[in-house]
């Protein structure tokens, strides 16, 4: 049974930082491309950071550049987000999602809210 379990999330200020990681099971994590998506009230799901399988490359959306990084660790099957300079914006369940092709599978998500 394949299961991506999302941790880190919770309320921040401002300014503050938070990590998320995601814990995967009942996988290859090591064939899997993972990435964090991001879905805040009303608003669609979107791609916030992605990393290839062997973690070679990266991907970020224009708005977290600069203030999220994600990484992995294929040896504990695990992939973090570590976002800095929280904003407002960045409120949203944050899910993780492992995709090789045509497999895809999602967590349940964690919530992240920014506020004062």
């Amino acid at each position: 049974q394949v299961q991506l379990v999302e941790s880190g999330g919770g309320l921040v200020q401002p300014g503050g930082s938070l990590r998320l990681s995601c814990a995967a099971s009942g996988i290859t994590f090591s064939r899997y491309a993972m990435s964090w998506f991001r879905q805040a009230p009303g608003k669609e799901r979107e791609l916030v950071a992605s990393i290839t399988s062997v973690g070679s490359s990266t991907n970020y959306a224009d708005s977290v550049k600069g203030r999220f990084t994600i990484s992995r660790d294929n040896a504990e099957n695990m992939v973090s987000l570590q976002m800095n300079s929280l904003k407002p914006e960045d409120t949203a369940v944050y899910y993780c999602n492992a995709r090789w092709v045509p497999l895809n599978y999602w967590g349940k998500g964690t919530l992240v809210t920014v506020s004062s």
